[in-house]
């Protein structure tokens, strides 16, 4: 009896061990795993926001709220609203240069993703020479970043670089004043577009080398088309990439050194060192910003979400 009662006691125990071992098993699971090695990616980013922009966003936003008395040591005094106040119902440039701003972005940025989506799906073929055209494609992101570039973007009609595709003057003369005035804009939007889609066509590609080719396989015999393929099996399968490429190209476009509203904030702290107005502007926009971002996560995590 006691040697049963022994042995129906280890079992018991070395029941208890190994089910104490699937548990410390099933604790660090895959996905806890993968959320570890991104928290231990994105450490040097949060200690380092930590460390030298959190101090700053207080004093910024502190800022907005207040006026400074004292330019020496940073005295601020209190005034609540009056910043904001000011910008919205004063200021005859803030909101012009601000809505011009927005329009242009939201224009900008589908067609920066149907382009570029088109660019990578075109030299994602096993073409001759893709690697060139990769290279093509992405030059302009590294001319376009330079000072150089920035000063010869600069030079007006009549110097050597134009800021969009300029119709040859043969053309000009056969189409006349009025339908180059009317076609010249949609080329120099086309222009920024190509120079401005560079990373973008990168992201796209990646994507697409990710997708199997077993589902394009299996998917063709069953007789399913290009278009079909396209809507079913590539676009579901990079929305991911649509997603970051769309935000990535919001971002770009909204903090791009030639944004007029930026600018106009900088005129408005180092030239006329109005610091709390443009403190105060600075916020509106990035708040603006943010919450553009946040519907556009939302709408996108709603669609998946009908999908499945």
């Amino acid at each position: 009896m006691k040697t049963e009662q022994n042995s129906s006691k280890g079992q018991v125990n070395s029941g208890n061990g190994t089910g104490q071992k699937e548990k410390k098993k099933s604790f660090m699971t895959m996905q806890r795993r993968n959320s570890l090695e991104a928290f231990m990616f994105l450490s040097p980013w949060i200690i380092g926001t930590c460390l030298f922009f959190v101090n700053a966003l207080i004093s910024s936003v502190r800022l907005s709220f207040s006026d400074i008395v004292q330019l020496k040591g940073f005295v601020m005094e209190w005034v609540g609203t009056k910043n904001y106040e000011y910008i919205f119902m004063y200021d005859i440039n803030f909101m012009p240069t601000f809505v011009s701003v927005v329009t242009n972005t939201l224009i900008n940025t589908p067609l920066v993703l149907v382009f570029s989506l088109i660019i990578a799906m075109l030299i994602n073929r096993p073409i001759p020479g893709k690697g060139f055209f990769r290279t093509c494609f992405f030059i302009p992101v590294l001319l376009g970043s330079g000072y150089v570039m920035a000063q010869l973007l600069e030079i007006d009609a009549t110097g050597s670089v134009g800021v969009g595709i300029a119709l040859p003057q043969v053309l000009q003369e056969m189409l006349g004043n009025t339908m180059v005035t009317a076609v010249q804009p949609f080329l120099d939007r086309i222009t920024l577009i190509l120079w401005k889609s560079g990373v973008q066509i990168i992201l796209f590609l990646a994507g697409l080398q990710g997708i199997s080719s077993s589902l394009y396989e299996a998917a063709k015999c069953d007789g399913a088309t290009q278009w079909e393929m396209f809507w079913k099996i590539t676009l579901p399968m990079i929305s991911p990439i649509i997603l970051l490429n769309f935000v990535y190209t919001l971002v770009m476009y909204f903090t791009s050194s030639d944004n007029d509203l930026v600018g106009y904030i900088l005129g408005q702290v180092f030239q006329n060192t109005q610091f709390a107005r443009g403190a105060a502007m600075g916020w509106v926009y990035f708040l603006f910003v943010f919450v553009l971002c946040g519907v556009v996560f939302g709408v996108v995590r709603l669609g998946s979400k009908a999908n499945e």
